[in-house]
């Protein structure tokens, strides 16, 4: 699945902190990623590990008392994201860079028809007329697989199921041919069959429109198949990163396994005890020593619990680990 091009978006050092009762804490860790024109990234962790802050200070959208510290530096077609206006942002977002949140419901106007929703970014981005964003709308209905488009053009968000509203999200996103899509858990709280139909759709549009994509996950099984580059994130930092095919052979972090062994498999015997990675997660308001994953890694030793690792780096895997795994581990697309 390898394209070769140059970045379209690279992070250096990115870095988020927010102001709390118990002290600073940072969501986000020096975190480094590039994302290439045309490729998926696949961003992978558990619920709170910072991927969703990640995405937020992307789009420049962060909440109230958080902030990116002065070493981060954003670069998006060759442009620093920090050096640009507040009016210079607003015009990237939505135009350059489209964002399909998880919950489309909190995330679509609720007094609003879907038809006029999906209009106002072509009409302030790209400056056409009512009935020529109409009409592009209505394409966009088509194309993301809402049934009779000219009837759900005037639809309100509560009239339509938790899919026909994530199929919405992702034409208002869409709709301007974006460069980068980031698809922020874009299948949360859908079943099974819906979930496939929604990442099929954007794997689809992604490669029609040659768009650069980021698909975040808490789930490995999501984006094995659908994505060139997979980086796992945990305690805000990421801990391993690697070409997906090589890091479903290959998984050098512990975590990384934990996360792999939790998914559910249909080869198992029924009532098979699921996988759990013990413990939680740690919290990020006390300082602590040594690598993050420590109190619940089965492998840990002295070292883990005194020295945190640094992400080593080559040109096909990375890892922050002292005591990675070694060997092949068994291939589920």
């Amino acid at each position: 699945m390898s394209i070769v091009s140059s970045p379209l978006l690279a992070l250096e050092d990115l870095t988020v902190q927010i102001r709390t009762g118990h002290g600073m804490v940072q969501p986000v860790d020096r975190v480094s990623l590039t994302v290439r024109r045309g490729e998926t990234l696949a961003l992978v962790g558990e619920s709170g590990c910072g991927k969703s802050m990640l995405c937020r200070a992307l789009m420049g959208i962060l909440p109230d008392g958080a902030r990116m510290t002065a070493g981060t530096r954003i670069f998006f077609d060759g442009r620093e994201l920090g050096t640009l206006t507040e009016g210079e942002r607003n015009r990237l977002r939505g135009r350059e860079i489209g964002m399909v949140l998880q919950n489309p419901l909190s995330a679509l106007n609720p007094v609003q028809p879907i038809g006029r929703q999906i209009m106002e970014p072509m009409q302030y981005h790209l400056r056409i007329s009512p009935q020529a964003a109409k009409l592009r709308a209505l394409e966009l209905l088509e194309q993301v697989g809402l049934p009779r488009p000219e009837i759900r053009f005037s639809s309100y968000p509560h009239q339509l199921s938790g899919g026909m509203r994530q199929r919405v999200a992702i034409a208002i996103a869409i709709a301007c041919e974006p460069k980068l899509l980031i698809a922020d858990e874009p299948t949360t709280a859908l079943d099974v069959t819906v979930q496939s139909e929604v990442l099929n759709l954007l794997g689809r549009l992604q490669q029609e429109r040659h768009m650069a994509m980021i698909l975040v996950s808490h789930d490995l099984a999501v984006v094995a198949g659908r994505s060139h580059e997979t980086a796992v994130m945990y305690a805000g930092r990421i801990v391993e990163k690697a070409p997906t095919r090589h890091l479903f052979r290959n998984m050098r972090m512990p975590y990384t396994r934990a996360l792999f062994d939790a998914i559910p498999r249909i080869d198992r015997p029924s009532h098979t005890t699921l996988a759990a990675i013990s413990g939680q997660p740690p919290d990020l308001s006390v300082v602590k020593h040594g690598c993050p994953f420590a109190l619940r890694c089965p492998l840990v030793q002295e070292r883990c619990r005194e020295e945190a690792p640094l992400l080593l780096s080559d040109p096909d895997h990375s890892y922050a680990c002292w005591f990675p795994l070694h060997g092949r581990c068994d291939e589920r697309k």
